[in-house]
């Protein structure tokens, strides 16, 4: 299980936050500018489809008033006219553009495809009773009220799959506005979090720091404290911090129990002293008395020896001591 009070942790996180805010804002950002390069070319086939409904109504009248029965121009904005239409259904894989797939937009398309048939068949009557040799001029007169009308009727309707594609780029322009600046917000929010745990990581092992400069500048040894440190603070200086607290109750217990050894061999000392004078006592008082005497002398030699034992242990502790201070005068002498 990860452990998030560990500064690795906490560093490992704050980086992969701002590694996958920054992907993904880029990226998000750049694909949706694409679409958006894509939707303009889109926008600008389907302003194209109304200038050119306009342009083979406007070809057709003129052919009309003129009696110039030459039908190229309008042929060509037909052809140019269906092309566009199905770039727009179907897409196009030379230009990259991939048809949308709203279904407000795909019902427009399919009712301009529906309304586009019938006036393009209207165009196709024209020309062939334009082409007759025998004019038959109010069934022409007709053709021509039906192109105008139905022109008017496509034309509309070509407006409104304009606005449809231009509302449609326009949501996602301000999508990328809207998540722009979520992501900055986001983006703000991760540094005043990253920045207050480097604030609470920094305090911790400043709070370290100065421990261990005390402990080092600290001359006696006989009674030194642990180190306490916040409950929040990072595991990794709770670690060091809990193994410089046993290696410190360990001389506290080492000089404690030494102190305390000292103490007890000098009061035995003391005491076998005492007994020693009372044995000399005795002995003057019985110094006539070989028997008694011979084995008071025998009792004497036991607790002299005894002393000289208790002494030597006295001393051994004393030299402990010794090696104890020897060790702080050491570690004071390294740091300096």
């Amino acid at each position: 299980m990860i452990k998030f009070n560990k500064i690795s942790t906490k560093i490992k996180v704050i980086g992969a936050l701002l590694i996958l805010l920054v992907i993904g804002a880029l990226g998000t950002t750049i694909n949706l500018t694409q679409q958006n390069i894509k939707d303009a070319l889109i926008i600008n086939i389907a302003g194209k489809q109304r200038m050119l409904t306009q342009e083979i109504s406007k070809t057709i009248f003129y052919t009309q008033y003129s009696k110039i029965y030459d039908f190229t121009e309008t042929d060509k904005a037909s052809a140019e006219f269906i092309e566009g239409l199905n770039t727009l259904k179907h897409g196009s894989k030379s230009k990259g553009i991939s048809p949308l797939s709203t279904h407000e937009i795909l019902t427009q398309l399919e009712k301009i495809e529906m309304l586009w048939q019938n006036f393009y068949a209207d165009i196709q009557n024209y020309k062939l009773l334009s082409a007759s040799e025998f004019k038959k001029e109010q069934e022409i007169k007709e053709t021509i009220n039906a192109i105008y009308e139905k022109n008017s009727v496509l034309l509309q309707n070509v407006d409104k799959l304009v606005t449809l594609y231009t509302n449609h780029s326009e949501h996602k322009t301000n999508f990328i506005k809207t998540f722009q600046y979520s992501a900055g917000v986001m983006l703000f929010i991760i540094f005043i979090y990253s920045f207050l745990q480097l604030r609470s990581i920094e305090s911790h092992v400043d709070s370290f720091m100065q421990y261990s400069k005390m402990l080092a500048d600290k001359e006696d040894i006989s009674n030194l404290s642990p180190i306490e440190l916040e409950a929040e603070s990072e595991s990794e200086i709770v670690e060091v911090s809990d193994t410089i607290n046993s290696f410190i109750n360990k001389i506290n217990s080492a000089v404690e129990y030494s102190n305390e050894a000292l103490l007890q061999s000098q009061k035995a000392s003391s005491k076998l002293e005492e007994l020693t004078d009372e044995f000399d006592t005795i002995l003057g008082d019985l110094k006539d008395k070989s028997s008694a005497c011979k084995h008071l002398d025998n009792s004497e030699d036991i607790a002299i020896a005894s002393t000289e034992e208790l002494m030597n242990s006295t001393k051994r502790l004393s030299n402990l001591k010794k090696e104890l201070d020897e060790l702080l005068k050491s570690c004071q002498l390294l740091k300096s």
